[in-house]
């Protein structure tokens, strides 16, 4: 057994970085709370130029993945993976084997589970080595599977709430899709269905050309997407793209989309709300997924999931309504809405240890 890890710890995020030569596998699991339960989020596949990029993004996503779990009141604290994609020929299997032995080195205070560049075979394969893996194909009737079809139902219902806020029908709207991978694709299906005219952007052309295929799409580059004239912006790819070189560009007046961490930095919730620009918080839209895991974790059947994922617009709701109320950005008011329910996670864990220290 070649794996070989180490742990640290910054900023109250536990940073696990493993590698294992003999399978290819080089990656890191952050733990960034644990206040509501085991660290839960996806594990990620991925091209990174380097050990550092590579730690970066998997300690802003397991972040993101607290505040994501905490607005959806799931009993799971926040956590991420992230797979370094090895740059040549590799044994698949092996590599995912091989982190279902690194799972077990965590010892359940991490949940992994799909997520950009993973699919549920390759959970399966995890789970061949490990119980902390969730997402795997589901069976006996109850949850689990591909979440992706789940968070783009959220955020279908959240675009549909920030038309109804601003009295616009979905039926005749212009809709921008940026990234049309599993969740982005089926997202664009069902805003067809319901009347949008679709502007789509890939960076992989073959994707954008499957989806011409199966519905009426107007194919944009990957570069002007993000200006497109368009009543509603969806991100759906990798995070950081609402950024100060793309929102002054912007025509779209509502925002809501898939991706996580889709604001750059925190300064430019700012931006959008300086444009007048409707944001929906991406971890309370985008937080289908992650429901479906946690139904899975907790042997719930998809009816239970259908039900949770319909109350998302119910929490978006809520942040805008406090940020209205404020006069601040939606996302400030998300963040913090979730820091206040870790903290009483955090409040309520600490009380039941010095209960059982009597």
């Amino acid at each position: 057994m070649t794996l070989r890890m180490t742990r640290e710890e910054d900023d109250g995020q536990r940073i696990f970085r493993f590698e294992d030569p003999s399978c290819d596998l080089s990656g890191v699991i952050v733990v960034d709370s644990l206040a509501l339960g085991p660290a839960t989020g996806g594990c990620r596949f991925w091209h990174y130029d380097d050990a550092a990029a590579m730690r970066a993004d998997a300690r802003r996503l397991a972040r993101g993945m607290s505040y994501k779990n905490a607005m959806a009141g799931l009993p799971l604290g926040g956590g991420k993976s992230v797979i370094r994609r090895p740059a040549g020929a590799f044994d698949r299997e092996a590599l995912f084997r091989g982190f279902g032995r690194v799972l077990n080195e965590v010892a359940g205070d991490y949940l992994a589970a799909e997520d950009v560049g993973t699919t549920p075979q390759d959970m399966a394969v995890v789970r061949s080595q490990t119980p902390f893996v969730f997402g795997v194909p589901a069976d006996d009737g109850r949850a689990g599977g591909d979440p992706s079809p789940w968070t783009a139902l959220g955020v279908f219902l959240s675009i549909d709430h920030v038309f109804a806020r601003r009295g616009l029908p979905l039926s005749g709207s212009r809709i921008a899709v940026q990234g049309l991978g599993n969740v982005g694709a089926d997202l664009c299906r069902r805003l067809h269905a319901a009347g949008a005219t679709l502007v789509v952007a890939d960076v992989r052309p073959d994707a954008a050309e499957r989806l011409r295929s199966e519905i009426p799409v107007e194919v944009v580059a990957p570069e002007a997407i993000h200006a497109a004239d368009v009543d509603l912006f969806a991100p759906c790819a990798l995070g950081g793209g609402l950024n100060p070189s793309t929102i002054p560009q912007m025509r779209a007046r509502l925002i809501a989309g898939a991706a996580n961490n889709q604001l750059a930095t925190g300064a430019d919730a700012g931006l959008l709300h300086e444009r007048g620009i409707l944001y929906a918080p991406d971890f309370v839209a985008n937080a289908g997924g992650i429901i479906n895991v946690a139904a899975e974790y907790l042997g719930h059947h998809p009816g239970a999931v259908e039900d949770a994922v319909h109350r998302i617009p119910t929490r978006l709701a809520q942040v805008l309504d406090r940020a209205e109320a404020s006069g601040t950005s939606p996302a400030q008011v998300a963040d913090a809405m979730a820091r206040e329910l870790i903290a009483k996670g955090a409040a309520a864990m600490a009380g039941n240890e010095g209960k059982r220290t009597l």
